[in-house]
C-alpha cells in the first residue's frame, strides 16, 4: 500500500483531506459531556396520599406499588420514600442500556395492575412516571424585585407560563416546582361548624355539588322539526370563580326561609395549593423550580437550551419580576472539557519538542506533527457516527494517543532520513526502501495496541460504558495513524524531503553535540544490555523478586471509583429538630446564608425549606452553594476546603444538623460523595429494632478510623399522636369508621375538592381547618361527626390520643423497610477501605439485619471484580495475536514477560502521589500493557530477524536492543512528555487528569527504562528455556541500517 502513495502523492493528500474535512464537519455536532450515560437511567414514580401517616402510605400505597415492580424487566434496584407530607416517591434504577421508554410503559403498567387497590384519594391525585436524574442540572427563580409579589404569587406565575415551557425542551427529564400554584383555600372554622351543627363533610358535599360543570346541551339540536332553522348552545354558569363566589355557597336552607353559607362558617381566599416547600435566593423569597436531565439528555446543550428559553419567556414577564439561574452543573462540564483541550495543546507542543531534538531537522519534524491533527479529526468523525460525545474519557483517550499517533510516523521519517544519510538515496527512493523494511513491524505493533483495547469495549454495565468510550476512542486513533503511517507519511518523505549527500549524517551544533553525547550513551547501554543477556538466569530472579514486590504493592493499593472533584458547588443538608416547625428551619436557612455570605469564594445561596435529600418535611431543608470561577478562587479554596471551613461553623449552629458536601463525581451516582449504604429489615424485625441497629452500627463507625462523616440520610423520629378509636362505642354512636376518617382527614390534613376556572387554567379548591383550630391535641379531640340519626358527636367520646415517638418517613430499599446511612472513607483512606470496614461492622449486627450498596459505591463494588478479568483478557488477546504474527509460541511469551515491568511504575507513581486504584488507574493499566509490549516488540522482532540470519541468541538479542535504543527511547520520551500535562493538571477536572495521567506516566518511565535492559535477558532466557528453532529467513533484514522505530 505505501508503494502506492509513493508513487501517487496526490491521492494521500486526498486521503488525508477526506479524513480532515469529514472530522471538521462532524465536530460541531459532537455533544459536550463530562461523561458518556454513565449512570444507569432512572424513573420516578411519585404521587399523594394527603394527611395519611408514612406507616399508612408505605403499607396502602409505596408497598403495592413496590411488589408490581419486582420483575419488571432490566430493574436493577428501587428506592421509596413515603413521608408525612403525604408524598409517595419511588426512584427505579435500570441496568445501563436499558430503553428507559420501553421501562417506562413497564412500569406504568405495573402501576395500572395494581390501581383498583390503591385508596381513592390517591387515584384523585393521579400516579405519575418520569424519567430523571437523581441529582438536580440547574435551579431557576423568580425574585419581586420592588415586592409587589409574594412567593405564592411568583410560584403561580412559574407554574402557569414557565414550568410548562421548560418540561417541553428536549433533555429536561423533570421540572419540579419548589413553590405552590394558586388554589381556592376554605378555611373552616371549627366552633361555628359546631354551633350551626355542621361538619367539614357537609362543606365538602356543597361545594362538589355547587361548583360544577354543566353541560346544558342546545335549543333546537337534532332530532328537530323540518320547521326548526334555529340552533343555540345554553350556557349555564355551574363552575365559581372568586372567594365571594364561593362564599354564597348554601351549606343548609333553613325552614324559616334563611341559609347558611359557605362565608358563615369559613374564611375563603386565593391562597397556595400546599405550603409543603419554600424557597429563597441569597436570603429572599422566591419561587423555584429544580430542573432535572432525562437519561438521554446533554447537560450542556440542556442548560443553554433552558437558559436561552429563560430569555425568551421574560420579555413577558410582570414589571418588576426577575429570573436567575443561580445554580448550574454544565459549566464545570464546559470548563472541565476546555481544560483538556488545553492538556491536549500542550502534549502535541512537547511532543513536537521532543521530535525536533531528536530529528534535529524541521521537516523531518513537521511531518509526523501533521498525521496528529489529520488522526484527531479522523476519530472525531468515526465519534461522531457511533454516537460517542466529547467527553473527559474521549479526551483523555485523544491525549494519551497522541504520543502513539506520531510514533508510526516517526518510524518511517527516521528510516527514510537514515537510509538517505547512509546510502545517498534520494527521498524517494529511500522512501521506497525504508517502505519494504518497517511495513511488517507498523502493522503489528497497530494490531497489537488495537488489541490490547479490544476486550474493554464489550464489558457491560456502566463500568464498561467507562471503558468502551476510551478504548474505541484510542483504537481508532491507533487505525488513523497506522494509515496515514502507510499513506500520507511516505508521500510527504517522497516529495518534502531535501536529499542528503551519502555520509553527511554527522552533524554539527547543538546537534552535534546531542548525538554525540546520545552515542555514548547508546555504548554504554549496549554494554549493560550485554552482560544482561549473558546473566539471563540472574536477570530472571531480578525479574521474579520485582514481580513478587509488584504483587504487594497492587495488593496494598486503596481501591475507589472515580476521584472526588472541585465541581464549583457545594450542597448543605439541613435537618432541624424532629418537632421543628418550617419557621424554625427557615430561622436556621438565615444563619447558614450568612455563614456562606461570609465566605468571599461564593457567589449564590439557593435554599429550598422542606425538602432534602434525606426526606420532606417542615425541619427539612436543601442548600446549593454556588462558588465563584475556578480563576477567581485561588488554591486554598476548593470545593472541599470551603466544606470544611463552613462545616466548622455548622457543627456550631443550636437547632439544625447541617453538612456541606460535595456533590458525586459522576451525575446520577447518589445524591454527594462519598458512599451510600442500605440498612435493611429483611425478617420483619420491625422499625424500632432496625433503628436501634443502625444506632449501635453508627456508634461503632463513629469509632472507626478508617470512616469519617458518618450520617443517617433521614429524618429522625419525631413526636406523633396516635387516635386509638373505640370502634364498638363508635358503632354505638350510630358512627362509621368512614366518617371519622372524612372528619380528621378534613379537618387536619387538606381535602381536594375539584377545580375552578382561574384566569384559564383550573386550580384546585381545597378544604381544611384554620391553623388555630389544629394546633393542639384537644383540638382534634374536639371535631364533631355526624352520626346516624344527625346529631353531632365529638371524637372525645369514642377515641383518646396518646403521644409517642415515631419516624416521619418511611425508606424502603428493593421492597424491605431500611435506613439510608452515608459517609466517607477518613483522610487517607480510599472508599473501597470503607467499604470492607462498614461490611465488618455490618457483619457484627443482630441476625434479621442485612444491607445492601447503592449508586457509586455499589459500581466501586461491581468495577473491582471485573478488572482482573479484564486486564487477563488483554494480556491473553496480545499473546495470541503476537503468536500468530510471529508463528511462535517462545517469541510471544519473551515480549509479555515486559508487562510487568510496566505496571511496577504505575503501581509506585500512584502510591507516591496517595492516590487509589480507582477507574482511570484502571482504564491506565490497559494502555501500559500495549506500550510495554510495543517497546519489546521493537527489539525482539529484530532480534529474531538476526537469529534467523545465524547469528547467536546473545548476539542477536544485543544487536537489536542497540539498533533499536534511539527510536524506543525517542519515542517514548514524546508519550511520556505528552502525558506530562494530564499528570500535573490543576483547576477543573484535574483529579480525574491527575489519576489517569500519574499511572500512565509512571508506568511508562519503568516500561522503558526497565524494558531495554530486561528484553535481551528474556529473548536469551526465554529461547533456551523452549529450545526454540531458528526461524526461516523470509526477507533477510538489512545490517544495523534496518529499521528505526
Amino acid at each position: 500500500m505505501a508503494q502506492l502513495f509513493i508513487r501517487r502523492p496526490i491521492l494521500a493528500w486526498v486521503f488525508a483531506l477526506f479524513i480532515s474535512i469529514a472530522g471538521i464537519i462532524a465536530l460541531p455536532f459532537l455533544p459536550i459531556a463530562q461523561y458518556p450515560k454513565v449512570a444507569p437511567p432512572q424513573l420516578t414514580i411519585s404521587t399523594t396520599y394527603p394527611g395519611a401517616s408514612p406507616q399508612d402510605i408505605y403499607q396502602g400505597v409505596t408497598r403495592l406499588i413496590e411488589d408490581e415492580l419486582n420483575g419488571v424487566e432490566g430493574l436493577m434496584y428501587f428506592e421509596s420514600t413515603s413521608d408525612t407530607s403525604g408524598q409517595v416517591s419511588i426512584n427505579a434504577t435500570f441496568e445501563a442500556g436499558t430503553n428507559i421508554n420501553q421501562a417506562s410503559v413497564d412500569v406504568q403498567n405495573a402501576i395500572r395492575r395494581v390501581e383498583a387497590r390503591l385508596p381513592s384519594a390517591v387515584a384523585a391525585q393521579g400516579v405519575t412516571v418520569e424519567e430523571a436524574a437523581s441529582g438536580f442540572l440547574m435551579f431557576i427563580t423568580l425574585t419581586s424585585t420592588d415586592g409587589t409579589m409574594d412567593e405564592v404569587a411568583l410560584g403561580d406565575y412559574l407554574n402557569r407560563n414557565v414550568l410548562g415551557e421548560l418540561r417541553r425542551i428536549e433533555g429536561v427529564g423533570r421540572a419540579q416546582l419548589f413553590s405552590s400554584q394558586r388554589a381556592m383555600r376554605v378555611w373552616i372554622d371549627a366552633d361555628k361548624l359546631v354551633g350551626l351543627n355542621l361538619t367539614a363533610g357537609d362543606i365538602n358535599s356543597a361545594i362538589t355539588a355547587q361548583n360544577a360543570q354543566v353541560a346544558a346541551g342546545q335549543i333546537g339540536a337534532a332530532p328537530n322539526p323540518i320547521s326548526q332553522d334555529l340552533t343555540a348552545t345554553v350556557l349555564v354558569k355551574g363552575q365559581l370563580t372568586d372567594p365571594a363566589e364561593f362564599g354564597n355557597i348554601v351549606l343548609r336552607a333553613n325552614p324559616d326561609g334563611s341559609s347558611v353559607r359557605l362565608k358563615d362558617v369559613a374564611r375563603i381566599e386565593l391562597g397556595a395549593e400546599t405550603y409543603n416547600f419554600s424557597s429563597r435566593l441569597n436570603g429572599q423569597a422566591s419561587a423555584a423550580v429544580g430542573i432535572q436531565l432525562s437519561s438521554t439528555g446533554n447537560a450542556v446543550a440542556t442548560s443553554k437550551a433552558v437558559s436561552a428559553k429563560l430569555e425568551e419567556l421574560s420579555r413577558f414577564f410582570p414589571s418588576g419580576v426577575a429570573y436567575a439561574v443561580p445554580y448550574d452543573t454544565s459549566p464545570f462540564v464546559s470548563a472541565s472539557i476546555e481544560k483538556v483541550l488545553h492538556t491536549l495543546v500542550e502534549a502535541i507542543v512537547l511532543v513536537f519538542i521532543v521530535m525536533f531534538v531528536f530529528l534535529q531537522n524541521f521537516r523531518y519534524t513537521v511531518i509526523p506533527t501533521l498525521v496528529v491533527p489529520v488522526a484527531l479529526l479522523g476519530t472525531c468523525a468515526v465519534m461522531y457516527a457511533t454516537g460517542f460525545s466529547i467527553n473527559v474519557l474521549t479526551m483523555f483517550a485523544m491525549v494519551l494517543a497522541i504520543g502513539i499517533l506520531v510514533d508510526d510516523a516517526i518510524v518511517v521519517v527516521e528510516n527514510v532520513e537514515r537510509i538517505m544519510a547512509e546510502e545517498g538515496l534520494s527521498p524517494k527512493a529511500a522512501t521506497q526502501k525504508a517502505m519494504k523494511q518497517i511495513t511488517g513491524a507498523i502493522l503489528g505493533i497497530t494490531l497489537v495496541l488495537a488489541c490490547v483495547f479490544i476486550p474493554m469495549a464489550f464489558f457491560p454495565g456502566s463500568t464498561g460504558i467507562i471503558y468502551r468510550q476510551f478504548s474505541l476512542t484510542m483504537v481508532v486513533s491507533i487505525l488513523f495513524s497506522a494509515f496515514l503511517a502507510l499513506s500520507l507519511t511516505p508521500a510527504l518523505c517522497a516529495t518534502f524531503l531535501k536529499p542528503i549527500k551519502q555520509g553527511h549524517q554527522e552533524k554539527r551544533g547543538l546537534g552535534g553535540w546531542f548525538n554525540r553525547k546520545f552515542d555514548g550513551l547508546t555504548n554504554g547501554y549496549t554494554k549493560a544490555a550485554t552482560g544482561g543477556a549473558r546473566s539471563a538466569g540472574r536477570m530472571m530472579v531480578i525479574y521474579l523478586a520485582l514481580v513478587a514486590g509488584l504483587g504487594y504493592l497492587f495488593v496494598s493499593l486503596p481501591s475507589a471509583f472515580v476521584p472526588d472533584e472541585d465541581q464549583g458547588f457545594l450542597i448543605v443538608d439541613i435537618q432541624g429538630p424532629p418537632e421543628a416547625s418550617a419557621n424554625r428551619t427557615v430561622a436556621s436557612i438565615e444563619q447558614i446564608e450568612k455563614i456562606f455570605k461570609d465566605e468571599p469564594s461564593v457567589k449564590d445561596v439557593v435554599a429550598i425549606q422542606g425538602f432534602s435529600f434525606s426526606g420532606n418535611g417542615a425541619n427539612a431543608a436543601l442548600a446549593f452553594i454556588t462558588l465563584k470561577d475556578w480563576s477567581e478562587r485561588g488554591a486554598d479554596n476548593s470545593a472541599q476546603d470551603i466544606a470544611n471551613r463552613a462545616n466548622m461553623k455548622l457543627f456550631g449552629l443550636k437547632d439544625a444538623t447541617t453538612f456541606a458536601l460535595s456533590p458525586p463525581p459522576i451525575e446520577g451516582f447518589g445524591t454527594s460523595g462519598g458512599f451510600s449504604f442500605r440498612l435493611q429489615d429483611r425478617n420483619g424485625i420491625g422499625q424500632a429494632a432496625l433503628s436501634a441497629a443502625a444506632g449501635e452500627l453508627m456508634q461503632k463507625a463513629g469509632k472507626s478510623p478508617v470512616l469519617a462523616g458518618m450520617r443517617i440520610e433521614g429524618l429522625p423520629d419525631a413526636a406523633q399522636i396516635m387516635l386509638v378509636i373505640d370502634r364498638e362505642k363508635a358503632n354505638t354512636f350510630g358512627i362509621t369508621f368512614a366518617d371519622i376518617n372524612n372528619t380528621i382527614t378534613a379537618n387536619l390534613g387538606s381535602s381536594y375538592i375539584n377545580d375552578f376556572p382561574n384566569a384559564g387554567r383550573m386550580q384546585r379548591v381545597v378544604v381544611q381547618a384554620q391553623d388555630r383550630d389544629r394546633l393542639q391535641v384537644e383540638d382534634l379531640l374536639k371535631l364533631n361527626v355526624r352520626n346516624a340519626s344527625g346529631g353531632m358527636v365529638p371524637l372525645s367520646s369514642f377515641a383518646i390520643a396518646q403521644w409517642q415517638k415515631g419516624s416521619p418517613q418511611v425508606v424502603g430499599y428493593n421492597g424491605y423497610p431500611t435506613i439510608r446511612i452515608s459517609g466517607a472513607p477518613a483522610p487517607g483512606n480510599s472508599t473501597g477501605a470503607a467499604i470492607t470496614e462498614m461490611e465488618r461492622l455490618a457483619s457484627e449486627l443482630p441476625a434479621g439485619i442485612g444491607y445492601e450498596w447503592t449508586g457509586q459505591a455499589l459500581e466501586e463494588i461491581k468495577s473491582g471484580s471485573q478488572a482482573p478479568f479484564l486486564f487477563s483478557l488483554s494480556i491473553l488477546f496480545v499473546f495470541l495475536l503476537l503468536a500468530g504474527l510471529y508463528e511462535s509460541w517462545s517469541i510471544p511469551l519473551a515480549v509479555m514477560l515486559v508487562v510487568p515491568l510496566g505496571i511496577i511504575g504505575s503501581v509506585l507513581a500512584v502510591l507516591l502521589r496517595d492516590m487509589p486504584n480507582d477507574i482511570y488507574f484502571k482504564v491506565g493499566l490497559i494502555a501500559i500493557i500495549g506500550l510495554s509490549a510495543k517497546n519489546a516488540i521493537l527489539i525482539v522482532e529484530f532480534a529474531k530477524d538476526y537469529y534467523a540470519e545465524g547469528k547467536t541468541l546473545l548476539e542477536s538479542a544485543v544487536l537489536a536492543a542497540k539498533v533499536r535504543f534511539r527510536p524506543i527511547i525517542m519515542t517514548s520520551l514524546a508519550f511520556t512528555l505528552g502525558v506530562v500535562p494530564l499528570a500535573i493538571a490543576t483547576g477543573p477536572s484535574a483529579a480525574s487528569q491527575n489519576a489517569i495521567g500519574t499511572g500512565v506516566l509512571g508506568g511508562m518511565i519503568s516500561a522503558t527504562i526497565l524494558a531495554v535492559f530486561f528484553v535481551p535477558a528474556f529473548f536469551v532466557f526465554v529461547l533456551k528455556l523452549m529450545r526454540t528453532k531458528r526461524p526461516e529467513v523470509e526477507t533477510p533484514p538489512e545490517e544495523p541500517t534496518t529499521v528505526q522505530h
